[in-house]
């Protein structure tokens, strides 16, 4: 089965708010077994939706609409969807007795006579049941297509697809199984990848594709395929998955299912009975928000301190300000004394520090952009590693979160 996703709304379009729904939407419809063909933004229009719903309808068999139902006059969706199918809006009575419900019991005002409006719905549509929301999606089928339509609203589509619209599908269609493996390598570009692993990717059989995926010092592989039998495309995929192993061995951290790489990580040191503690300078609190963004982070990690002026990491962290003097505030030597500090300070077993210049300026000193320093401090001592990262400041302060967390996993890995 493929699908068309179709977002409507200009404050996609200007740029005002990111789409994340079309994401969201693909990745529910890959795990049931239906491919995502296109996605298409476009503004509330009528000619434009008109013209988009037709395309949509001539090369897929889903049409998944998200948008335009809400009970202002810009909101056109379910009269364009009459216009298209040649039908009428009507009122459905269940839809205004849950209109009324939420109004009566969360929103406590009078309902105005444009919140009614949401239960005009086209007569050919069945009702999907919007829990969170006042507008209803809608299903038609026509010819042999069908199409959704459901509102903007992330959390309230969110709701649409988990509890209508995946279950009708999967219980109206036979869908083949798609299967997936990612695997996650850090520290080897994609071209280097590509190269070391050329004879497995020329003897993969046809069935199975590898995509690289690279982003931010990191390249994930992934081996895709499909069919309607399960148990044979798992048994492939588990050759296929031994074939590759042994080859990224080096670069392997997990796979894409095991979580992120903080999270790999964090398993590490919760296995090991091992606690870090971190200072941060040019990566501006970026590293620590990697790990308390995912629950049981209390459980290893001791604290954090964002040194981001020099003074701060004198008067604050402890660094010596001769040494800043000497060797300048973005040194092997201050990452080092950041770590071994920050292991100190907070009575931890690693100590994890940042130092560099992400630009655009130089700041407080003559390092060229991009050059970072990391720190790490353990019982048996401490390392500080230089790298390049580039000039673009986003990517420099990205690679090296990435790069210190690869570090981590290192060093757990190695001393125990």
């Amino acid at each position: 089965m493929k699908a068309e996703i179709i977002t409507i709304g200009d404050e996609i379009l200007i740029g005002q708010i990111v789409d994340t729904n079309s994401a969201y939407i693909s990745s529910v419809l890959n795990k049931i077994g239906v491919s995502v063909y296109q996605i298409t933004s476009i503004q509330d229009d009528k000619a434009h939706l008109l013209e988009a719903f037709a395309a949509a309808q001539s090369r897929t068999d889903l049409v998944i609409i998200t948008g335009g139902l809400g009970p202002t006059k810009d909101d056109i969706t379910k009269h364009t969807l009459c216009e298209y199918f040649n039908d009428e809006l009507e009122l459905n009575q269940s839809v205004l007795d849950h209109v009324t419900y939420l109004f009566k019991e969360y929103v406590k005002k009078p309902m105005l006579e444009a919140n009614k409006t949401q239960a005009l719905v086209p007569s050919k549509a069945q009702i999907l049941v919007n829990k969170f929301g006042t507008a209803p999606g809608m299903w038609i089928e026509d010819k042999d297509t069908v199409f959704i339509s459901m509102p903007g609203v992330p959390y309230e589509m969110k709701g649409l697809m988990e509890n209508e619209v995946l279950p009708r599908l999967q219980e109206q269609f036979k869908l083949p199984y798609i299967l997936h493996k990612t695997f996650l390598t850090y520290g080897m570009g994609e071209s280097a990848i590509a190269e070391r692993i050329e004879t497995f990717e020329n003897e993969l059989p046809a069935t199975i594709k590898l995509a690289y995926l690279p982003s931010l010092g990191r390249v994930r592989l992934r081996l895709s395929t499909s069919g309607p039998e399960q148990d044979v495309l798992e048994k492939e995929m588990a050759i296929q998955t031994k074939k590759l192993l042994p080859l990224i061995d080096d670069i392997f951290i997990g796979f894409e299912s095991d979580g992120e790489l903080e999270e790999v990580v964090a398993k590490l040191l919760v296995d090991h009975n091992k606690t870090i503690a971190i200072a941060e300078s040019c990566t501006g609190g970026q590293m620590v928000e990697r790990f308390t963004k995912h629950g049981g982070a209390s459980q290893y990690l001791k604290g954090s301190l964002v040194t981001y002026a020099t003074q701060s990491k004198i008067d604050i962290l402890g660094v010596d300000p001769t040494v800043i003097d000497k060797h300048s505030v973005v040194s092997a030597e201050v990452a080092s004394q950041m770590a071994v500090n920050a292991k100190r300070l907070y009575k931890s077993d690693i100590g994890i520090s940042t130092t560099g210049n992400a630009g655009p300026s130089k700041g407080d000193s003559d390092a060229e952009v991009g050059t970072v320093y990391i720190g790490v401090a353990t019982d048996k001592g401490v390392t500080a590693h230089h790298f390049m990262m580039g000039n673009h400041r986003k990517r420099v302060i990205g690679k090296s979160v990435n790069k210190a967390l690869e570090l981590l996993r290192d060093v757990i890995r190695k001393e125990g």
